[in-house]
């Protein structure tokens, strides 16, 4: 079955989860309803994830803004044309560019045909792309949560999730990553708009910084 929410649903969501969370309504009376972050499902979409791994996301809109410089629109057959400095000079790390070759490859073989993804269930858009070296789960919840909005993804290994998580719940740093999917369930089948509410209360933090 595939759940998936939309923007006109999507504060109705927001206050069902308030409901039965005061710590998320908590978020919402300090800063108001989390922005609808959307992203195409496109092949851009998932080279911008692979550039966002492990790096702010302010450095890799710059990586991708100038990818764009040069190409124009990011498709998997330009990204095969360009050479490994080519790359670099993107501010692709040699880590990325592997990555970024692997899922133009995968690509242009239909490995992976894109726009069939929409038709298929959470764990098996997880199956196919997690096959693409470069691509782990966390790169996989970003594409289900903000491309195809399916309703229940919660990126444990989101550093920025886990942060605002532990914050919002006064939780202890240590806390182990088994009883932050316990809590989690408690937002079952809405954990991806739970998590929306936990990233915009990390990103007007760190605004008041």
């Amino acid at each position: 079955m595939i759940h998936k929410f939309d923007k006109e649903e999507f504060h109705t969501v927001c206050d069902r989860l308030f409901r039965i969370d005061s710590d998320l309504h908590s978020i919402f009376l300090k800063y108001g309803y989390p922005p609808f972050w959307t992203r195409k499902p496109n092949f851009e979409t998932l080279i911008h994830i692979i550039l966002e791994q492990q790096v702010s996301l302010a450095s890799a809109k710059a990586a991708l803004d100038k990818l764009k410089e040069r190409i124009g629109s990011v498709t998997a057959k330009k990204i095969v044309l360009l050479s490994d400095s080519e790359l670099r000079d993107c501010y692709f790390s040699r880590q990325k560019t592997v990555y970024a070759r692997e899922l133009a490859e995968a690509i242009l073989s239909k490995r992976i045909v894109l726009s069939r993804l929409t038709y298929l269930p959470d764990e098996e858009i997880r199956t196919r792309l997690t096959a693409i070296k470069g691509i782990g789960n966390w790169t996989v919840d970003v594409f289900l949560l903000m491309s195809l909005h399916r309703t229940d993804v919660f990126p444990i290994g989101d550093l920025a999730l886990i942060q605002s998580l532990k914050k919002v719940k006064r939780l202890p740093a240590q806390t182990s990553q088994e009883k932050l999917l316990k809590l989690g369930k408690k937002w079952e089948p809405y954990r991806s708009i739970a998590t929306m509410l936990l990233w915009h209360s990390y990103l007007e933090e760190r605004k008041k910084k």
